[in-house]
């Protein structure tokens, strides 16, 4: 499956990576993470990609090639002589909860201060990976008047860093975050109320994500539950939630419309390439996935919603 070239292209800055993962399943060291990484493999499968993000001299050839053969467009990408790319080893539980960071090496990553190609900044749609929301600031100074922007954080920033990020939620569309993070960031334990509280921070749409429970979609126009893909095997969630959102984004670019009902629909196409990625380690499975693949799953997944 590969995306229209008439589609608008998607612009994604955030992480590029060698992730060393141990799971139930197994064990992979030094594989393609990062979130820039999913995020670019998973929204090929609709639109273009660019990447803006940074690695070192040390990053293998092979998954420079692995992106390039979806079509990931990475003239953004910095490739500092000498440098180490940035590394992160972690270790899933019995029962796949939050990974549990083992090893961070950030490398040229600790320096990073992304750079958006004058062709680019045009973009139509944005994803701001989970960086560090100052970064996420500096991105939207260099892009000019963005249809779509979505951003990711995590836990760190919202404690270490509320105000750059709170900063720059006043500038986003759309938020993706999951329950934990809503709670963090809202101060409320209700996470209808969670995600009102982080609407009113900015973004007027927010996706809480559930794991294995599915997502919430909060909207102007009303609320959408989606449940969760049942999987018969789990072999390593890493990255899933960038995956998640690159099936969102990457269905709003391909449909050019951000209203409710296509929302609903983006937010369940992103549950079904975030199943897919659970499937194989690393991005394994999502870089041999099929349109077929994902039609089925998503007629499937429709299927569980009727009564």
């Amino acid at each position: 499956m590969t995306a229209n070239a008439t589609v608008n292209p998607i612009l994604v800055v955030g992480s590029v990576a060698l992730d060393s993962l141990e799971t139930p399943a197994g064990h992979r060291e030094e594989c393609l993470g990062g979130s820039a990484s999913y995020f670019s493999v998973g929204a090929s499968h609709f639109a273009p990609t660019h990447v803006v993000a940074v690695v070192g001299e040390d990053f293998p050839q092979a998954y420079l090639d692995h992106l390039r053969s979806r079509g990931v467009n990475l003239e953004g990408l910095e490739i500092i002589p000498g440098g180490r790319t940035f590394r992160w080893r972690g270790r899933y539980g019995e029962h796949f909860g939050d990974a549990q960071t083992l090893e961070t090496q950030l490398n040229v990553f600790e320096h990073f201060s992304p750079k958006i190609p004058a062709q680019w900044r045009g973009a139509k749609y944005l994803f701001l990976g989970n960086i560090d929301p100052e970064l996420q600031g500096r991105v939207l100074d260099q892009v000019e008047n963005p249809h779509l922007v979505a951003l990711d954080t995590m836990n760190f920033w919202i404690t270490g860093k509320r105000h750059a990020l709170e900063a720059v939620l006043s500038r986003v569309d759309l938020f993706i975050l999951n329950e934990t993070e809503a709670r963090l960031l809202s101060g409320e334990r209700n996470v209808y109320k969670a995600a009102e509280a982080v609407q009113a921070l900015g973004p007027r749409v927010v996706v809480v994500k559930r794991g294995e429970y599915g997502a919430l979609l909060f909207h102007p126009d009303g609320v959408f539950a989606a449940p969760a893909v049942p999987l018969r095997e789990v072999i390593d969630p890493t990255g899933a939630g960038d995956t998640f959102a690159a099936g969102l984004m990457g269905f709003l670019a391909r449909a050019d419309e951000t209203d409710f009902a296509t929302l609903k629909r983006a937010v369940l196409t992103g549950t079904v390439l975030a199943s897919f990625a659970c499937e194989g380690f690393s991005l394994d499975r999502v870089l041999s996935l099929t349109t077929a693949e994902v039609e089925e799953r998503l007629a499937r997944l429709e299927s569980l919603m009727k009564v």
